[in-house]
């Protein structure tokens, strides 16, 4: 075997050193928790942490204590509480330098072998989870026998984890390390592991484990019948897989109190309360360079708010520590005038992300549907649009107009792609339009569809910014003459859409484009454009849509095959660049604006929060910046 050099930096033997010095640490920890001991209520810190703890490198030695004041949008809002404390068995880290890399979590070292067939990893040593019980490999073999290959619990297994059908295979060495192996070469892994880790079915998803000493009560191979029954009922679900999942009423950290965690922090009050807490795991595995345990903060609360404008408000009275979700370009200049009223400051991150309208290629509508598989009609809907308008209008020209594809700075950039149909071009739209038989036009002026029915899409949006950008694109559709609805509608009323097949077309920011073979799945249709046909993809047919024959999809999915088995990286990003290419080209999602810097406020007394740094959802968002090292000065 040999030590993974990684393909961004050399970041992680800087850790591991780390890791290894930790020992020879005094450790310190907050006085909350201190008082815990004092009490006999828990055992002292030393005995708490791993044998040879993780060391964080501060920005800057902190204070303990504080409640950390955010706002969110209710329960189906969890994804913004999840990033701040994710963790994987390999993060991705940002240096000064700007280059992203992998470090190690909450393992002590992890190797791949020459061929990029297996994968070892080495569990800190002592590593225990929020209850104080021990982290070892009896969790990994559960997580992998009991509900990764459990088919009454996940019905398929999505291809990242199984390239070409076929799971990835697991070996306990002993009680901290573990093997993970596939049949061929798959240089791509322990990317996707620092996006997406193992997947369903949890919220915070850490790679490879889970309790098993709480959650097998609720897991059929161990619980009887009975059990699994007053689980369910304790619970108040309708059957026991649905204490599973991501929305799972027992393995969702945002829902379950008494879930053990191994995150920095966990939750205190859930939704759906006004104020969600969570606070400070005693069992973290981490501490900084002076030897005190992380996290600095103690609690982290989440106030309900309904609209952009009372966010604001919270914003401009100082009831926001620091926050980057829902902190809205078009609203940049209203953050910077109130800086000194809210006590706060602005900063700029850079989201590698392309905001978009995304049409649903599996629609119901047939004759919408036959539209959408037209190249010369996704054409018109693409240089119909007046994107420079809608920078200026709607980001302040914070913005660039430009495709959904890859972002300055990621090794997938490509500047023709950039601009591939993303001209301003109502003349040639209406030619196109034209030629592909819409010429006819009622008494209002808007196409008529082969059908005789009005030439009418309606476009779903949830973000603040949907309105205004979708009222300036709307106005440009009406001079080529379609006719765009907006309709406004919630997370939940959103999430249910796509999970139905039941939109017609969706305004949201198309993400993942920083590291693109970390989550290929978003451009290969997954929760995007083509659902469906990617469900038919990764089930080998047994349900989804099976896309037609000759469809361009099928060279996306033929592509990530080839990526996913190839023997080199050389190989492997030959097949993910055609991919990429071959969506961008197609013009299935339509890119409006893009690179928009992504905002934050941050109260001036808080501390540690790094600038600068790429915002997408492949690096996990604001847990880029290392939370966890984050601090509120007294």
């Amino acid at each position: 075997m040999v030590i993974h050099k990684n393909i961004f930096t050399a970041s992680v033997g800087i850790l591991l050193a780390t890791c290894l010095a930790g020992s020879a640490l005094a450790f310190q920890e907050s006085p909350m928790l201190a008082e815990q001991v004092k009490a006999g209520k828990l055992p002292p810190v030393d005995q708490r942490l791993p044998e040879k703890p993780t060391v964080i490198t501060a920005v800057e030695v902190g204070q303990y204590g504080g409640n950390w004041q955010r706002a969110f949008k209710g329960p189906g809002d969890r994804w913004g509480p999840t990033k701040l404390m994710e963790e994987r068995v390999v993060k991705w880290s940002q240096n000064a330098d700007g280059k992203l890399g992998l470090i190690p979590g909450y393992i002590s070292s992890y190797s791949v072998s020459e061929d990029s067939r297996e994968f070892t990893f080495t569990l800190l040593k002592g590593l225990k989870w929020s209850d104080g019980h021990p982290v070892t490999t009896e969790d990994v073999d559960f997580w992998y026998n009991d509900v990764f290959l459990n088919k009454d619990l996940l019905k398929s297994i999505d291809q990242t984890l199984a390239p070409r059908g076929k799971p990835m295979k697991l070996t306990v060495i002993d009680a901290q390390t573990f093997k993970v192996s596939f049949d061929e070469p798959y240089v791509y892994f322990l990317e996707i592991l620092a996006k997406d880790s193992t997947g369903e079915p949890s919220l915070d998803r850490p790679s490879f484990i889970f309790p098993k000493h709480y959650l097998k009560q609720f897991n059929n191979k161990y619980a009887t019948p009975e059990q699994l029954q007053a689980a369910t009922a304790k619970f108040g679900v309708a059957k026991w897989q649905d204490l599973w999942g991501s929305k799972g009423a027992a393995t969702a950290w945002w829902q379950n109190p008494d879930l053990p965690v191994i995150t920095a922090w966990k939750i205190e009050k859930p939704a759906p309360a006004d104020v969600v807490t969570m606070v400070r795991n005693p069992y973290y595995y981490a501490v900084d360079q002076a030897g005190n345990q992380l996290p600095y903060i103690d609690r982290i609360s989440h106030r309900l708010f309904s609209d952009q404008e009372a966010f604001n408000l919270m914003v401009v009275q100082g009831q926001i520590d620091m926050q980057m979700r829902y902190v809205e370009p078009q609203d940049f200049t209203f953050y910077k005038e109130n800086q000194s009223k809210g006590d706060y400051k602005v900063t700029r991150w850079t989201q590698a992300q392309t905001w978009s309208l995304v049409p649903n290629l599996n629609v119901k509508d047939d004759v919408l549907r036959a539209l959408y598989e037209t190249p010369d009609f996704r054409q018109a809907l693409n240089v119909a649009i007046d994107r420079q308008t809608v920078n200026e209008l709607v980001f302040s020209g914070l913005a660039e107009a430009r495709q959904a594809s890859p972002v300055t700075g990621s090794p997938n950039f490509d500047p023709e792609l950039e601009t591939h149909w993303a001209e301003f071009d109502p003349d040639k739209a209406n030619q196109l339009l034209d030629k592909v038989g819409l010429a006819k036009r009622d008494s209002a002026g808007y196409r008529l569809r082969p059908d005789g029915k009005r030439l009418s899409i309606v476009v779903e949006m949830q973000h603040p910014n949907g309105p205004k950008t979708v009222e300036i694109i709307a106005d440009n559709y009406k001079e080529v003459g379609i006719e765009l609805l907006p309709r406004l509608i919630d997370r939940t009323q959103w999430d249910a859409s796509r999970d139905n097949n039941d939109f017609q077309m969706q305004w949201y920011p198309f993400d993942r484009l920083s590291v693109v073979a970390a989550d290929p799945r978003i451009m290969m249709g997954n929760d995007s454009y083509a659902h469906q046909y990617y469900v038919w993809y990764s089930t080998k047919g047994a349900s989804g849509i099976e896309p037609p024959a000759n469809h361009a999809i099928r060279r996306v999915f033929s592509d990530w095959d080839k990526a996913a088995k190839a023997a080199s990286r050389e190989e492997a990003d030959a097949a993910l660049t055609d991919l990429i290419k071959t969506f961008v080209t197609e013009g299935w999602v339509i890119g409006v604006v893009g690179e928009v810097p992504a905002i934050s406020v941050v109260k001036t007394n808080f501390k540690n929060f790094r600038d600068g740094l790429i915002e997408d959802d492949t690096t996990r968002g604001e847990g880029l910046g290392q939370t966890q090292q984050m601090w509120m000065k007294k």
